[in-house]
């Protein structure tokens, strides 16, 4: 592997500023690399070698220059493809908007810009991001860098799968129960879903909007730290957009968890959890509780019917939303006889069966008859679960879980089952319901040598006790995120 993809964003910004690398050998050293990787991991939908090169020998002239760069200045990154792109297709991972093409940047892309983050590629996912596989796009499965016969988990599957290939050290997923934080767990990376609102959802193309949130992914904290404080901040364009300082996560990153109260989520410790899962992520607990940390148990009564809450109102929320794609204004279109006969034509054609799934569920909770048996019941669970979160922090300065039930599933395991494949994002949704910060941090491996992350979560806009508990783990465990062992990447790629 070559060392510049095996190094990650703050070293790599190390050897830039120092002038020992250039930020166009940093970009085509990842682009050879995705060129390796890509035709065994399928992360990307598409990349985008040229524009890349482009943005770097620019920064490279500005560096010569002696003029400023960004934040982020020759720093490779993997987009989610649900992130609206100016000129550059869009799909969501799904047919009906597959060759769309839009006018105008996200709000996260244009800071990603402004920084000079260096966006090497839109990466795949589960279409709309519903998924926990990322099997679910309409183009091709991603596979798990740790065992190509295995899913990345999802919906951001191939932006997290793209870092733990070494194929960017940075990547953006969305998280609207778990999408961020599941797939990086499955894949031995960082992922982190920020407090609801602190991240501009302007052109995110939306799921469901009172859930969905963009997330950084990397392979160290520092490095999600970095990428978190660029994309965060205040947008005018976006009605849930807080008004509220990008938290400052570097002062107090390497300040330690002597002190700090750590809550044990017993209901995320029970059954349902894999023998594996459940070693790996006590023992990294007893860590915090060596370091300094108290720990303690907590309860979060409600948290138990967030599943169900969630796909209720995830669902009726994209019933809404996915309505725009009629056929009539951009995006796929299907001839019919009557303007009926185009549009059902169109979303047949265009919709794949989870996303067909989840509207259907949707539209029939909204229903005359059904809103207040269903959505609105879902809504009041919600507001009990938002509560034990504020009961729990009360006591508490983060809590600690298992992100996900189990290590990473065989490609198909799952498929015909969608109960189970839910089940994957038990440990996460709530976080999602309760508008609250969370980050996945790979603790070790199972026996059967597969990632397992373990899930810190913090009160609303608790982003800096929340990096700085993860931080001190990560310096405790020194984990190896390096895909290995039989199935690996590492043993068809160079």
């Amino acid at each position: 592997m070559h060392p510049l993809v095996a190094a990650d964003a703050v070293g790599l910004q190390r050897l830039l500023k120092a002038r020992e690398v250039s930020a166009t050998e940093i970009t085509q050293a990842h682009l050879d690399r995705i060129a390796d990787t890509d035709p065994h991991v399928s992360a990307f939908i598409r990349t985008l070698d040229q524009a890349a090169l482009d943005h770097a020998r620019d920064i490279d002239r500005r560096l010569s220059a002696g003029q400023e760069v960004g934040a982020l200045a020759g720093l490779p990154l993997a987009l989610k493809d649900i992130l609206c792109t100016k000129g550059v297709e869009t799909t969501c991972a799904s047919r009906v908007l597959q060759h769309y093409r839009p006018p105008y940047d996200a709000t996260v892309v244009r800071k990603l810009r402004q920084a000079d983050a260096i966006v090497v590629g839109k990466a795949n996912m589960d279409e709309f991001a519903m998924g926990s596989s990322c099997e679910n796009s309409a183009f091709f499965p991603t596979r798990n860098p740790w065992d190509l016969e295995r899913v990345p988990g999802g919906s951001s599957g191939g932006s997290v799968a793209a870092v733990a290939a070494n194929d960017a050290p940075l990547g953006i997923g969305t998280d609207t129960g778990g999408s961020v934080r599941q797939p990086a767990a499955l894949c031995g990376v960082i992922g982190v879903k920020p407090t609801y609102g602190l991240v501009s959802r302007f052109g995110l193309i939306a799921f469901a909007s009172s859930l969905d949130q963009v997330g950084p992914i990397a392979r160290a904290v520092p490095d999600a730290a970095l990428l978190l404080e660029a994309i965060a901040g205040h947008d005018p364009r976006d009605a849930t957009s807080i008004p509220t300082d990008v938290p400052d996560l570097h002062t107090t990153l390497e300040a330690g968890v002597e002190g700090l109260r750590v809550g044990v989520v017993s209901e995320f410790m029970g059954a349902g959890m894999s023998d594996g899962v459940r070693s790996v992520v006590t023992a990294a607990i007893d860590r915090l509780g060596a370091l300094g940390a108290e720990v303690v148990d907590v309860s979060l009564p409600h948290a138990g019917y967030g599943v169900s809450a969630y796909y209720l109102i995830a669902p009726s929320e994209c019933s809404s939303n996915l309505s725009r794609y009629d056929g009539v204004r951009y995006g796929l279109r299907v001839d019919g006889e009557t303007t009926e006969q185009m549009m059902a034509s169109t979303r047949d054609a265009g919709f794949g069966p989870e996303v067909k799934r989840r509207i259907m569920i949707g539209t029939y909770a909204l229903s005359a008859g059904y809103y207040d048996a269903y959505y609105a019941q879902a809504q009041r669970v919600r507001t009990l679960i938002i509560r034990d979160y504020e009961a729990a922090y009360a006591g508490c300065d983060v809590l600690a879980s298992p992100t996900s039930p189990t290590t990473a599933f065989k490609l198909g395991e799952r498929a015909a089952d969608p109960l189970s494949m839910y089940l994957s994002d038990v440990y996460t949704i709530p976080s999602n319901l309760a508008g609250a910060p969370a980050l996945s941090l790979p603790v070790g491996l199972d026996d059967d040598g597969l990632p397992v992350g373990l899930q810190l979560m913090a009160p609303v806009l608790g982003e800096p006790v929340l990096f700085r508990a993860a931080r001190a783990l990560e310096r405790e465990l020194a984990i190896d995120s390096t895909p290995r062992g039989n199935g690996s990447l590492a043993q068809v790629a160079a």
